[in-house]
């Protein structure tokens, strides 16, 4: 069996309470496409593509710490090491870069174990979007 598969339509994280998490996603670089409080769901914007980071309210999620289980998105970024600093100014606490194949990669879990890793190209350079 084969899908046509053609793309992202959206990534989903659940959070425990809607207005925190849009609150730490703003403060990680992620501008607001749309905001349902009756619906419990919010939308980010991520680059100029229309599919995005799609944040859905889940009664009862407590914080909770990420680990191995943690679902992850690494989303691509001009330079890894700098967005490190960019999110340490802002408040937020992400992990150390570390280095990938293809070049640097920092992550960043939210409060409910959610993970967004910012990852560049700049070991391989012919790989990253242009």
């Amino acid at each position: 069996m084969s899908l046509d598969l053609l793309g992202f339509d959206n990534v989903l994280f659940p959070v425990g309470d809607l207005g925190e998490a849009v609150d730490f996603y703003e403060r990680a670089g992620f501008p607001l496409s749309f905001r349902l409080d009756e619906a419990g769901i919010a939308g980010l914007k991520v680059g100029e593509e229309t599919p995005g980071l799609l944040l859905r309210q889940e009664d009862g999620l407590a914080h909770r710490p990420a680990g191995d289980w943690s679902a992850r998105v690494w989303l691509e970024v001009p330079d890894a090491r700098k967005a490190a600093l960019e999110l340490t100014s802002a408040g937020l606490v992400p992990e150390p870069p570390f280095s990938v194949s293809t070049g640097w990669t920092v992550e960043l879990a939210d409060p409910w174990g959610n993970v967004v890793g910012f990852t560049d190209y700049s070991k391989r350079p012919g790989l990253g979007r242009v």
